[in-house]
């Protein structure tokens, strides 16, 4: 039984890093088309982010299931967009952290941005901080709160890619930004056309690798 349990044990951490290092791979590989650079450490750092998100993920149903291959792109490359529009020294509100995508990655890519991230789920929350503690991120913090419920930090920048009935809460979002500042939006034609009923003036920016997924850049008089 000894044995057995072994041999189980050792099944799964070849099939871990199996796993680390396609998504590795696929990332040094796919990363330029993004406008991006990736070195070795912010590789290793990202590696042991999707690792602690893998094994957390059956519990908290932070992402949809997919291929390393996949979550390197669809999730880890397109929040890495966003760092082609945050200015040095930037300070980002991230309004429905969730799993930590979008500012995750950015932060461990780019150590002169800070970021607020604002989670609802306690228990997300919890995830967001252990994630920021394991990729050794001293730029970002976590607030356990419906992002109405507080005031807004002291940030030029508000970040969102999966807030819960987003286009609903677009006004609201609006609303709490501060003013002036921008918005960097993430979504497809509904959140354009929901902006342009707002009056609001934004840059729509296809994401690489995507037909109807796009970086809204919004401006927040």
């Amino acid at each position: 039984m000894r044995l057995a349990a072994l041999y189980v044990k050792l099944q799964a951490m070849s099939s871990t890093k199996s796993t680390v290092i396609e998504f590795r791979n696929t990332l040094e590989a796919e990363a330029t088309g993004y406008g991006i650079i990736v070195t070795n450490s912010t590789l290793d750092r990202l590696a042991k982010y999707y690792e602690l998100l893998s094994a957390w993920n059956a519990r908290l149903h932070l992402v949809a299931p997919s291929s390393p291959k996949v979550f390197a792109i669809r999730h880890v490359l397109e929040s890495l967009f966003l760092i082609n529009y945050l200015p040095e020294g930037a300070r980002v509100a991230d309004i429905g952290s969730g799993a930590g995508l979008p500012m995750i990655p950015c932060l461990i890519a780019r150590p002169d941005v800070s970021a607020v991230l604002i989670e609802a789920s306690r228990k997300k929350a919890i995830f967001l901080r252990e994630a920021l503690s394991a990729t050794a991120v001293s730029s970002g913090s976590v607030i356990a709160e419906r992002f109405e419920s507080t005031d807004p930090p002291g940030v030029e920048l508000v970040t969102s890619r999966a807030l819960e009935r987003f286009e609903e809460m677009l006004p609201q979002l609006i609303s709490w930004a501060p003013k002036p500042g921008k918005l960097l939006l993430f979504g497809g034609e509904g959140l354009g056309r929901e902006l342009a009923e707002m009056g609001l003036t934004s840059a729509k920016n296809l994401i690489p690798n995507s037909l109807r997924r796009f970086l809204f850049v919004v401006t927040n008089p």
